[in-house]
């Protein structure tokens, strides 16, 4: 019997005030409904680029940059139970490019993500803090995900271009198109690249790849504080130790070096393209190209990746060359400084000249593809010709070796090394012109004859056959 009353009067419409009052409560709960979610929506964040002062950002909620490319929120990386704010690729299988809080993970998935005290922070859900970017000067400040993967902080009343903060300037293990790797020497910021624990913990791992901008400058990869690999001065076109640095039709290198900042970026021309450069947890300097066809990253090159890539394998003055055996050997007028080390196939004792060194009277050894000897001490002057350095290198005494410090447009500018020369190495092609200065006598006439063009050679063997 009750259940046929209630069906009638589910069928029946009974205009009474019970209804009408009903219904009057219901428009008010809704009315209350949407203005809760209309409180709700503009404290937290929806899947748009930027963030404002008064919204945050929470788990399950992201930023998603304008092109699409990039994506910011939070995530637990392979089987960590942690929770960390980070940067991916959205259109790609989960590769993290940057990681706010690596050291300081949070321990469950509740978190904050927002902007407070015109810095950027991180508070878990008992609103200790976690994590924050520096502090700023902004007035009406605004947190947004560039098209480049880059996360700034702005004025939102100021020039866009113009950053307070930005994730670029605080890498973790990934080098992105057009971000700076190495020094403001204004500020004092340093970035550099520090690996992974593993693949299962983003903190401060045990290997970094660092610019050193003293001298002619280049950049070391480090296992703490111990270098495992350099990558050669810069010489215009490349880093001399990397002779497959070739530019392509849509990937472009750069240098800067002035009074202001000295880093190295890549620049990829074509926006549907995607490369990175990494240094992993197990001591690798990766660059990768994705590849759409096979939904897989590409390696196409990475360093150490031969005996000859280990620092300072043939010690001073010795010459790595992984196509011989033993791959150490001693460049003309030197002899191993260790013969019995040596002929056991360990050359990190180096060379030693034959005949020492006799200043206006020395002479200099041409040697070609190399890669430049360390260069950290090294003195550079980029207004001189070629043939200018080898007359101050020869005035100097203490000048050891002198090489172009631009390799561009047949070449310009000096770099000069005092001292013992280390970590150098000779390719089948590639690298560069090194002059290393030896007494006259280890000179000898095949290298006087060898400096010369080919037609003077064969002329003058054809005089010298006469004469004997």
């Amino acid at each position: 019997m009750s259940v046929r009353t209630h069906k009638r009067e589910q069928t029946t419409p009974k205009w009474s005030m019970k209804s009408i009052t009903t219904r009057h409560h219901c428009s008010i709960t809704t009315l209350l409904f949407f203005t809760i979610l209309s409180f709700f929506t503009s404290k937290f964040a929806s899947s748009l680029d930027t963030l404002t002062a008064t919204e945050s950002l929470v788990n399950g909620q992201t930023l998603i940059s304008t092109s699409q490319d990039f994506e910011l929120g939070f995530f637990t990386p392979g089987n960590s139970r942690n929770w960390y704010v980070g940067i991916w690729y959205k259109n790609i299988p989960r590769t993290y490019v940057w990681v706010a809080n690596r050291d300081n993970p949070l321990t469950n998935s509740s978190g904050t993500f927002k902007i407070l005290n015109q810095s950027i922070v991180l508070f878990d859900r008992a609103e200790n803090l976690i994590w924050s970017s520096n502090q700023t000067n902004a007035r009406n400040p605004v947190m947004q995900l560039l098209d480049s993967g880059n996360l700034v902080l702005r004025d939102q009343e100021s020039d866009s271009g113009q950053f307070l903060w930005q994730s670029f300037d605080y890498p973790t293990d990934t080098l992105l198109p057009d971000m700076k790797f190495g020094w403001d020497l204004n500020t004092g910021v340093n970035r550099f690249l520090r690996s992974w624990k593993s693949s299962d913990d983003p903190g401060t791992g045990d290997f970094s790849f660092k610019l050193e901008y003293h001298g002619f400058p280049e950049a070391f990869l480090l296992k703490d504080q111990e270098i495992k690999y350099r990558s050669g001065p810069w010489n215009g076109q490349r880093f001399s130790g990397v002779p497959e640095m070739e530019p392509v039709d849509y990937m472009s290198f750069n240098f800067i070096t002035n009074q202001d900042e000295v880093y190295y970026s890549f620049h990829i021309s074509n926006k549907s393209l995607y490369s990175r450069l990494s240094v992993t947890s197990s001591g690798l300097l990766q660059r990768f190209a994705w590849v759409p066809e096979t939904q897989q990253w590409s390696q196409f090159w990475y360093a150490p990746k031969d005996q000859c890539d280990d620092y300072r394998e043939c010690g001073p003055y010795g010459i790595c060359d992984s196509n011989a055996s033993p791959v150490c050997k001693c460049m003309k007028g030197f002899q191993p400084k260790n013969i019995q080390a040596w002929n056991l196939r360990d050359g990190s004792s180096g060379c030693v000249r034959r005949t020492d060194l006799n200043c206006l009277k020395d002479k200099f050894l041409h040697m070609r593809n190399m890669k430049l000897p360390e260069s950290e001490t090294t003195y550079v002057d980029r207004n001189t010709s070629l043939k200018d350095c080898e007359l101050m290198c020869s005035r100097n005494c203490s000048c050891t070796a002198y090489a172009n410090s631009n390799i561009s447009n047949g070449g310009s500018g000096c770099v000069f090394w005092t001292g013992e020369l280390f970590d150098m190495r000779q390719y089948p092609k590639g690298g560069q012109d090194l002059y290393v200065r030896l007494a006259a006598s280890d000179i000898g006439m095949f290298i006087t004859l060898s400096l010369v063009s080919t037609t003077s050679f064969c002329f003058t063997i054809i005089i010298l056959l006469k004469i004997l």
